[in-house]
């Protein structure tokens, strides 16, 4: 089983993708769509912490450099909320810098997962189900 059947056979997410290119943001969605999934948009960090505040996702698919505030400052104040408020917000970042180093800032910042752009649906595919399995 290929991970798009996988995903499919899961269960169907609702997830907050926070980009500021309009084609990355239609490309997230009709992903998303295609596994089964639903998506909402927001432009920046910024909107994507008022929009969690709001309405509840199950993963946030989060930029890494976006304006008014970028997806590692936003990561950090996911976080922050989090060890007042409690809870776990599940946070994939998707960026073109796949380094390690770049991996380990993510990973240090609170993410949950990665995603290289430009992204695949197998491999969006792959790490929703894995960060979904994180308890």
């Amino acid at each position: 089983m290929d991970g798009t059947q996988a995903a499919n056979s899961g269960p169907k997410l609702k997830v907050l993708v926070a980009e500021d290119n309009l084609i990355n943001q239609r490309l997230a969605i009709n992903m998303l769509g295609a596994l089964g999934h639903t998506g909402v948009i927001v432009g920046d960090g910024e909107k994507a912490l008022k929009c969690l505040a709001k309405l509840k996702f199950d993963v946030v698919l989060m930029d890494v450099m976006m304006p008014v505030m970028d997806g590692l400052a936003a990561v950090a104040a996911i976080r922050a909320k989090e060890q007042t408020e409690g809870g776990h917000t599940r946070i994939i970042m998707a960026t073109a810098h796949t380094e390690s180093e770049e991996k380990a800032k993510f990973k240090r910042a609170g993410a949950d997962g990665y995603v290289a752009k430009p992204i695949e649906i197998e491999q969006l595919s792959a790490e929703l189900n894995r960060v979904m399995a994180i308890r």
